[in-house]
């Protein structure tokens, strides 16, 4: 149980780790982009909600791709689980809310760090 425990850990870490990679390469693709629409007038909360809410429609995307996954896939895993039902509810709406936890903070750290660009310097990167 203890092995399981800490692969698990390591693969939440492995997926918190790329999902910020992906998040952090994004927003730096789409600096310009950035830039131009706090040039225009777009305000900090602007550009931190359209970075949160483009990252989590992609986050929220998988859970749900997962969870469903999750379910057709339980039946084959009775024999491997022990002492928790193969459609426990609680394990399932826990793993997706922690996932979900993972990637709102994965996605809020480089959105965080757009809001601080400078629009001019953004700009002058071409």
């Amino acid at each position: 149980m203890v092995l399981l425990t800490v692969f698990a850990s390591m693969a939440v870490l492995l997926a918190a780790v790329g999902l910020y990679g992906l998040m952090a390469y994004s927003v730096q693709q789409r600096t310009q982009e950035i830039g131009i629409r706090m040039a225009i007038g777009a305000g900090p909360s602007d550009v931190l909600s359209m970075i949160l809410a483009q990252g989590m429609r992609v986050a929220l995307i998988g859970v749900s791709f997962g969870l469903v996954a999750a379910f057709a896939l339980a039946q084959f895993m009775v024999g491997f689980i022990y002492g928790v039902e193969p459609w426990d509810p609680v394990a399932f709406a826990s793993v997706a809310a922690l996932l979900t936890a993972v990637a709102l903070v994965a996605t809020y750290l480089p959105a965080l760090r757009a809001t601080r660009l400078n629009p001019v310097d953004s700009l002058r990167c071409a």
